[in-house]
C-alpha cells in the first residue's frame, strides 16, 4: 500500500467561498476539536466554549439569511460542514445540527419583528439552542404530546415534561411544541422559551451508551410563563412547523452519520496499512481489502444521497422523501461501517485506546434520533404508496 493512504474527502463545492469555508472548518477541527475529542468524551465533558467559538466563526447559522446574522450558505454546503465536524467529534456535529433545528421555527415562521429581535443573537451571539418535541410517552407518535400551554391574558402558561432533549439544561433557548387545543396534530403550537425562564428545570442527564459529552435530559415546565410575542406561527400550526423542521434535521443527521463513518474508515485504513502480520501489511489480504472497499462504497453512496436531497431543498423542491431516505441509508451505513472498523482493528478495536469503539457506540444513536429508522421507512412508503389504508 502507498504511504498516505488516508486522504481528505474530495468535495464538490459550488463556489470558491464554500471551498474557503471548508478549509476554515478543517483548520478549526484540527486545532481545536480533534486533539481533545477522545479525552473529553471519556470524561463526559460538554464543550460549551467550542460552541461559542463556532458562533464567533459564523458556523452556527450557516443555512440562514445573512440579514439576521446567518451565513447565506446552501444546505449542500452546510451539510458538508456538519460532516467534517461530526467526523472530529459527534457531540459537536450533532450539536450544531440541533442548534440549527432549534432556529428553524423562528426563521421560517416567525414574524418580521420576532426574527429581528431574536434571530441575530441565536445565530451569532454565542447562544445555544435545543428542540423540544419528544416526551416520556410521546416519541414516534409525536402528535400525541401532552405538554400544555394555556392562555392567560397576554401570556401562555406551559406545564409538562419533555424528554430526550439534546442540550437539555445547558441551552440558552428552547423551541417548544405544546398543546393549545384539542387532541392530535392540529392542537399543537410552537413557542420560543428562554433557557432561564422561571419554572423551567432540567433533570439529571441520561447515562448513555455514547456521546457522553452531549447532555441529554428531561425538561420540566412547571407553570412557565411565555409572552404571546414568543409564540411562533399561528395557534395550531406547531405540528406542521415541527415536521418541516424535521425534514431538514434528518439531513443534518445523515451528514453527521457519514462523518462518523468516514472517521471510522480513515482509522481502519491507517491501522490496516501499518499493522503487519505474516510479514506484510494486513491491508494486503483480500478479505480485509474487500471489507474496506465495501465501507468506502457505503460512505460514498450515503454522501451522494444526502447531497442530492440537499440540492432539492436548495432548489425549493419537495425533499421530504429523499430526506427520510438519506437519514435511513446514512445512519444504517454508519452502524455497519463503524462495526466493521472495530473488526479491522481486531482486539485493539475493542479497546478505548483506539477511537473506533467510540464511533460504533455513537453511530447507534443516529439510527434513533430525528425519527427512528423504522419511522423513516414508514415515511418513504407513504410517499410511494400513499397513506396506510387502516
Amino acid at each position: 500500500m502507498p504511504d498516505g493512504a488516508v486522504q481528505p474527502v474530495e468535495r464538490q463545492l459550488p463556489t470558491e467561498e464554500a471551498q474557503d469555508l471548508l478549509a476554515l472548518v478543517r483548520e478549526l477541527v484540527q486545532r481545536e476539536i480533534a486533539p481533545h475529542a477522545a479525552d473529553e468524551e471519556a470524561a463526559g465533558r460538554f464543550p460549551r466554549e467550542l460552541f461559542s467559538l463556532l458562533s464567533e466563526s459564523g458556523l452556527l447559522g450557516l443555512p440562514y439569511d445573512s440579514a439576521f446574522g446567518g451565513g447565506d450558505q446552501p444546505y449542500e454546503v452546510y451539510l458538508q460542514v456538519l460532516e467534517e465536524l461530526a467526523a472530529a467529534r459527534l457531540t459537536i456535529g450533532l450539536g450544531v445540527s440541533v442548534h440549527s433545528l432549534s432556529c428553524h421555527a423562528l426563521a421560517g415562521y416567525g414574524t418580521k419583528e420576532q426574527r429581528a429581535e431574536h434571530l441575530p443573537r441565536m445565530l451569532g451571539g454565542k447562544l445555544l439552542g435545543a428542540y423540544c418535541l419528544s416526551e416520556p410517552s410521546s416519541g414516534s407518535d409525536a402528535a400525541s404530546l401532552r405538554t400544555k400551554a394555556v392562555r392567560d391574558g397576554d401570556d401562555w402558561v406551559l406545564t409538562g415534561t419533555k424528554a430526550w432533549i439534546t442540550h437539555g439544561g445547558v441551552a440558552d433557548f428552547y423551541t417548544v411544541l405544546a398543546r393549545t387545543g384539542g387532541e392530535g396534530a392540529k392542537g399543537v403550537t410552537a413557542f420560543l422559551v428562554p433557557g432561564d425562564a422561571p419554572g423551567l428545570s432540567a433533570a439529571v442527564p441520561e447515562k448513555k451508551m455514547g456521546m457522553n459529552g452531549s447532555p441529554t435530559a428531561q425538561l420540566h415546565f412547571d407553570g412557565v410563563r411565555v409572552p404571546d410575542a414568543r409564540r411562533l406561527g399561528d395557534e395550531g400550526q406547531g405540528f406542521a412547523i415541527a415536521l418541516s423542521a424535521l425534514d431538514s434535521g434528518r439531513l443534518g443527521i445523515a451528514a453527521c452519520a457519514i462523518g462518523v463513518a468516514q472517521a471510522a474508515l480513515d482509522e481502519a485504513l491507517r491501522y490496516a496499512t501499518e499493522r503487519r502480520q505474516f510479514g506484510r501489511p494486513i491491508a494486503d489480504f483480500q478479505g480485509l481489502r474487500f471489507m474496506l472497499a465495501d465501507m468506502a462504497t457505503q460512505i460514498e453512496a450515503g454522501r451522494a444521497l444526502y447531497l442530492a436531497a440537499a440540492r432539492l431543498r436548495d432548489a425549493g423542491k419537495p425533499f421530504s422523501k429523499q430526506a427520510a431516505m438519506a437519514k435511513l441509508l446514512c445512519t444504517d451505513a454508519a452502524m455497519k461501517v463503524t462495526t466493521d472498523a472495530v473488526q479491522v482493528l481486531g482486539g485493539y478495536g475493542y479497546t478505548a485506546d483506539f477511537p473506533v469503539e467510540r464511533y460504533m457506540r455513537e453511530a447507534k444513536v443516529l439510527q434513533i434520533v430525528e425519527g427512528t429508522n423504522q419511522i423513516q421507512r414508514m415515511v418513504i412508503a407513504r410517499h410511494l404508496a400513499g397513506p396506510d389504508s387502516r
